[in-house]
């Protein structure tokens, strides 16, 4: 019990120490949370500081991350398993808990903070672009579905995760881990080769690629005559980071309104749940992500819950609890196996061949280079990275087609990579 606590406790306020290291220094700052917090949490799960279970146990998982205590008990009865297992098992249960949680929580309050009309209406700039961007990622993605289908297990998984981070970002990608029932370490396998292919698309977006795609595509043009406050949409976004102030009393209250919220939404999703036919049970938590995603979407439209401060930065703190938590059920000296370079191909594959493919299409619908790869980078990145573009491309009038594009990637990352891996499940 006393274990269990202290996980708890480690697991909710260890990402304190996160956010104070990136307001601190802006070396951890330019990695980013997230980053930091799977980072963080790798070093503790490769540490061997968990006790790791013995092969009775391991062998009774299954792919399982937590056995059921009946069938621990039985194990032990009958001499399979250990009496140490007992603690393995229970830490396994509190990080599969806090997982669930988290997310189930962290995705209300992050939909809560968006002003959905206002949103829409500034994606008709670019709502073209936005469009061929959902295309390009559901084609590429399928198409690397059946090219890789044979070389890992569950590859329809792999596809649904990467068609919601490609569309949304990483909330729908730790979302889709919940929907699809993917362990931790695949999880993390994910993460990482996801991470360290789109450090490199970063560094292209930011240096060569404005030059180039303005070399390829027509050149900028506003001739659609919306205005919008861009300094406030620059000011807005890049305050999606900025914690401060959530424990004074002023923000704290209606915070915790907010979180109130999120849990009557979480149940509500829970409940739905409950009506599928005992046959449909494997579908059990698509239904609770997407019902959850639904009825939060409606929840952002009432005006005293979208007010609210800061239940983005609620939200993602509740995403580093994730990051964390998920980072900490998998050893880093177990990653890098043989699957490795299909993996990898995967990855580069679903996201330079979607960009390919989205300037392709582009062309052919006469798409600005600079409106094309300010919405390329609110689907592959999200809509933090967009400021950081638009100064690479010294056009901030483009802030509004990203940003705008990065919300609806949020609104559907769930329902386009739950969709999308279901069907192909059947092939």
């Amino acid at each position: 019990m006393a274990v269990n606590i202290f996980l708890i406790l480690f697991y909710f306020l260890f990402p304190l120490l996160i956010i104070w290291l990136c307001r601190k220094w802006n070396f951890f700052e330019k990695l980013g949370i997230i980053v930091l917090a799977y980072g963080f949490g790798l070093i503790l799960g490769s540490s061997g500081i968990f006790p790791k279970g013995s092969q009775g146990y391991i062998d009774a998982l299954h792919g399982q991350s937590v056995l059921k205590t009946e069938v621990l008990e039985n194990l032990i009865s009958e001499g399979k398993a250990v009496e140490a297992d007992r603690l393995v098992n229970s830490i396994a249960g509190v990080q599969n808990n806090i997982v669930t949680l988290a997310i189930l929580l962290a995705f209300p309050l992050i939909i809560f903070s968006i002003d959905l009309k206002r949103w829409l209406k500034m994606a008709r700039k670019g709502f073209i672009s936005i469009a061929l961007a959902l295309v390009s990622g559901l084609v590429i993605v399928t198409a690397g579905f059946f090219i890789w289908k044979n070389a890992f297990p569950d590859t329809w998984k792999l596809a649904g995760m990467f068609e919601g981070i490609y569309t949304g970002g990483t909330p729908n990608f730790a979302a889709l881990k919940l929907v699809l029932d993917v362990d931790a370490h695949r999880f993390m396998v994910l993460n990482t080769y996801d991470i360290i292919v789109g450090a490199f698309l970063v560094l292209f977006f930011v240096t060569v690629a404005p030059r180039i795609f303005r070399a390829i595509l027509p050149r900028f043009e506003d001739r659609n005559g919306i205005r919008t406050d861009v300094d406030q949409l620059v000011t807005e976004t890049e305050n999606l980071n900025d914690f401060s102030g959530m424990l004074s009393r002023s923000m704290a209250v209606p915070l915790l309104k907010a979180l109130g919220f999120a849990v009557l939404i979480a149940g509500a999703g829970a409940a739905m749940s409950l009506l599928l036919p005992p046959e449909q049970k494997q579908y059990e938590m698509a239904v609770v992500v997407l019902s959850i995603t639904t009825l939060s979407l409606i929840a952002s439209l009432v005006k005293s819950i979208n007010r609210i401060e800061k239940t983005f930065q609620l939200g993602m703190y509740l995403i580093l609890v994730f990051s964390l938590t998920v980072a900490s059920q998998s050893d880093l000296t177990k990653m890098f196996d043989k699957g490795m370079l299909n993996l990898i191909l995967f990855i580069s594959w679903c996201y330079f061949g979607s960009l390919i493919l989205h300037i392709i299409l582009a062309r052919i619908f006469r798409i600005d280079a600079d409106n094309f790869l300010i919405t390329a980078t609110a689907f592959i990145f999200s809509p933090p990275f967009v400021p950081l573009v638009a100064n690479a491309l010294r056009n901030k009038d483009v802030i509004v087609t990203g940003i705008a594009g990065g919300v609806i990637g949020y609104m559907l990352g769930n329902y386009f990579g739950t969709t999308l891996a279901y069907f192909l499940r059947g092939f």
